[in-house]
């Protein structure tokens, strides 16, 4: 596990992005940065308003959130627009 001043700017910003992201469990901010769902509300805390970081806290845990994995449709996978393109050969696909 990360301390918090180790985190670069590109990671506290990457963590925050996730954490905003309603489909992204804290599981996989865990696995990809080591931040339990604890340290990412400090981490929240600490770099967002007060404002901001109340209505992110109430939007998690009101129950319209799937933060958590057990409380997620399992229908659920990954979040993928229709028109988002697919990446094949490090070459954006055509339509």
């Amino acid at each position: 596990m990360k301390d918090k001043k180790e985190l670069s700017e590109r990671e506290l910003d990457r963590i925050i992005e996730m954490a905003w992201e309603d489909r992204t469990p804290f599981e996989a901010i865990l696995f990809q940065f080591g931040l339990s769902e604890k340290e990412v509300i400090q981490t929240m805390r600490a770099n967002l308003k007060e404002t901001s970081f109340k209505r992110w806290r109430k939007r998690v845990h009101s129950g319209v959130s799937q933060k958590h994995l057990k409380k997620r449709n399992p229908d659920i996978t990954r979040f993928k627009c229709t028109r988002q393109r697919a990446i094949t050969g490090n070459k954006i696909s055509k339509r």
